[in-house]
């Protein structure tokens, strides 16, 4: 690694993404609340945004030299069970695309919303749980870099209020994407790669657009957020035995019963 991971590179990496992404949002011209509206308001106003933070944050990676321990880690958590969390999220998605009527949504929509859903699902995972998550490992504990790492995530979303969607609607989008990012953060622990977070991530963003396109319903939506509560409880499990600090070891049995 070029740059030695802190807690305030992370930091800096987040909000110069939020940044890139708030200013080419709003430059627009389409409200937040527009953007499902019509295939080119989903181009125009989110992924066009998304295409350009995924090069900066690309080039900023590479830059830091932080790739591998953003995509990968060293070794998973023994708590394999924790992944009942995003296993539930999973079924969620899997819910909203089979409640979608598909002959009601165009196939430009498709497209558009599949590529917002690639873009965010790379972006915002990078950005928080893997360059942040990165920065923080460097300067506090895993619990509390899980912690705050969702938190910025979650706050991620609060720019939707400057972007045209009321307080009351963003309050609780910023409270379900913080459970959902502790939700991500356990399939990171499971499965030892990002790219699982990513792949749920941007499903779940696609599946959301596509449902509402639709004018649809998911009986299953509840689900969602009893795997937002589940993770709640269960991060700390998947988290307590992490070793992914620089400088870490994972502990040696044989030395601990020595």
């Amino acid at each position: 690694m070029r740059v030695r991971p802190r807690a305030w590179v992370g930091l800096a990496v987040w909000v110069l993404y939020g940044v890139v992404v708030i200013v080419l949002q709003k430059s627009s011209g389409v409200p937040y609340t527009d953007f499902g509206d019509s295939p080119s308001n989903l181009w125009r106003g989110a992924v066009v945004s998304l295409v350009v933070g995924a090069a900066v944050l690309a080039v900023v990676t590479t830059w830091l030299g932080w790739w591998r321990p953003a995509l990968h880690e060293r070794r998973t958590t023994k708590a394999k069970w924790t992944v009942i969390a995003p296993g539930l999220l999973a079924v969620a998605v899997i819910g909203n695309l089979a409640s979608t009527t598909w002959s009601a949504v165009s196939l430009d929509f498709v497209l558009a919303a599949l590529a917002l859903g690639v873009f965010v699902g790379f972006t915002e995972e990078l950005t928080t749980r893997g360059v942040l998550l990165v920065g923080l490992r460097g300067s506090v504990a895993e619990v509390w870099a899980v912690l705050i790492s969702s938190l910025c995530f979650g706050l991620m979303h609060g720019i939707n209020i400057f972007l045209g969607q009321s307080v009351a609607a963003t309050v609780p989008q910023i409270g379900q994407a913080f459970l959902h990012g502790l939700t991500f953060y356990i399939l990171r622990r499971v499965i030892g790669s990002l790219i699982g977070a990513m792949v749920l991530h941007g499903a779940w963003d696609f599946s959301v657009f596509s449902l509402e396109q639709a004018g649809g319903s998911n009986p299953l939506a509840v689900l969602a957020i009893v795997a937002g509560v589940l993770a709640l409880i269960f991060f700390w499990f998947a988290a307590r035995d992490a070793h992914e600090a620089v400088g870490d070891r994972a502990p040696d049995p044989a030395a601990a019963k020595a």
